[in-house]
């Protein structure tokens, strides 16, 4: 598997053809075969790089501009449809060289399974990580209707990898009552509330190398309907600008991050896939140092 390729499609706005001199690498996990509701989260990267171009270059929030950085954008991933496990091992794979080029890995899903191998392989860097979890849904389950490989199961896998107290998850407001009381009894739980709580805890994590990855059905549906399982009561998208500018400006050591869960064809409007994109910008001014 190439590195330096360009899979498909467009590419990120001002991203560079230098992948030897980029710092980070954006990359699209195309995966949606195991979603509960509704499907498409596997358009997502694309068109998420296609509305780009209508993003300024320059953060006013952060003061700086994508023009002061280099950074590559390998397109989508190409991943057998249907076969989740072997796009899995694709995915770490991938982001198993990327980590040992030194790179910065940016990922776009898909499905939130697809944060499972990343993870895998980050953790094997960084053995002391932390993973800031940004999500509507807990993702703790064991299992979803028999099937171990869900996108309802990806933070559970990691809490077993890696110990539930190296988790700390925001914005909750779906899951079982058994995940729940496991994210209650196991893992640092911030159930409903994001930007608040995140403020409290990242003192904690000065030094140390974290992860953050963010569902885009966090936020509420009036701002981000595009989404494979959207759930009312969220957040509003300045709030998650908010949180991922006060993770940048944290002394945590952000190692990598993913957005995932964008499901163009329902939102006609494309308001999901333009905060997305902002979301995307404002993480590669603000974590890529």
């Amino acid at each position: 598997m190439r590195l330096d390729q360009t899979y498909s499609g467009n590419v990120f706005i001002l991203s560079s053809d230098d992948y030897a001199n980029s710092k980070a690498v954006i990359y699209g996990m195309p995966m949606d075969y195991t979603v509960s509701f509704r499907p498409g989260s596997r358009f997502g990267p694309a068109r998420i790089r296609e509305v780009s171009i209508g993003l300024e270059e320059y953060s006013p929030y952060l003061d700086r501009s994508l023009e002061d950085m280099t950074y590559f954008d390998a397109g989508d991933l190409l991943l057998p449809f249907g076969n989740a496990a072997r796009s899995l091992d694709i995915i770490q794979e991938y982001v198993a060289g990327l980590l040992a080029d030194g790179k910065f890995p940016l990922g776009m899903g898909g499905e939130h399974l697809v944060t499972w191998p990343v993870l895998q392989e980050v953790y094997k860097k960084y053995p002391d990580l932390a993973v800031i979890h940004i999500d509507a849904h807990a993702d703790l389950r064991e299992q979803y209707e028999g099937e171990p490989l869900s996108h309802s199961t990806p933070i559970r896998k990691a809490a077993v990898m890696m110990g539930g107290k190296n988790i700390y998850q925001f914005g909750i407001r779906s899951g079982s009552r058994e995940e729940f009381q496991f994210g209650r009894e196991n893992i640092n739980f911030f159930p409903f509330e994001v930007l608040e709580p995140l403020k409290k805890v990242l003192p904690e994590l000065e030094g140390r190398p974290v992860y953050v990855t963010i569902d885009i059905d966090v936020l509420d549906p009036s701002a981000a309907p595009g989404t494979g399982t959207a759930e009312a009561g969220g957040i509003t998208s300045k709030e998650l600008l908010a949180a991922v500018h006060a993770i940048a400006g944290s002394g945590a050591n952000v190692v990598g991050c993913d957005v995932v869960e964008v499901a163009p064809i329902y939102d006609h409007s494309e308001q999901t896939q333009i905060v997305a994109s902002k979301l995307i910008r404002e993480m590669l001014l603000g974590f890529v140092k």
